[in-house]
């Protein structure tokens, strides 16, 4: 995976995220936000941590210092084989070096990396902020909307208690949708005195 994949990558997912969340789940599109923000950051630390674990990669490099060889000193007429153990330190220390050029050229791209997964971090704060409070103003209305239904069906268990007790008791009201003078009506109104 190249550089440009590792950035590309990270945004495309974060995007994708929000675009699909956003879409199946648009009520609570305050939290995708914020899910994509900090997906967007802990992809960013990954690609960091992904470079600093492939320090030695060519990938890192971006075409600056080759890495150093050491000549071989076994090879020296008469002395070499006298040599042999300067040769190895030699080469130990070459190849020292040699990782300290590649993690010298990794370290700012994966800098870059986590630099760009603290400032979405950074983001997010602010973004969890209004998405807790918009998600307080939602449960508030909805909270005084089953209030209202409940205010509603407490009323109309009042009434219905109401009407029970006239059945029971035996007097019939006229319902209010019917005039006292309707010829219309079919069954006689019963008295106390019956």
């Amino acid at each position: 995976m190249s550089l440009e994949q590792l950035h590309s990558y990270s945004w495309g997912i974060a995007a994708g995220v929000l675009l699909v969340l956003g879409v199946f789940r648009w009520r609570s599109l305050h939290w995708t936000v914020v899910g994509s923000v900090t997906l967007f950051a802990a992809l960013n630390a990954g690609s960091g941590i992904y470079v600093l674990s492939t320090v030695g990669d060519s990938r890192w490099s971006a075409g600056e210092e080759s890495s150093l060889s050491a000549p071989s000193l076994a090879g020296t007429p008469v002395v070499g084989e006298y040599l042999v153990p300067l040769d190895s330190a030699l080469h130990a220390v070459v190849g020292g070096v040699n990782e300290f050029m590649a993690f010298k050229q990794a370290l700012p791209i994966a800098l870059e990396f986590l630099a760009m997964s603290g400032i979405a971090l950074l983001v997010s704060f602010p973004l969890a902020i209004i998405a807790v409070i918009i998600s307080f103003i939602v449960a508030r209305r909805r909270k005084a909307n089953f209030e209202k239904y409940r205010a509603t069906v407490d009323q109309l268990k009042v009434e219905l208690e109401q009407v029970k007790f006239q059945i029971a008791a035996g007097n019939f009201a006229v319902p209010a949708f019917q005039s006292v003078d309707d010829a219309t009506e079919v069954l006689p109104r019963l008295t106390r005195g019956e």
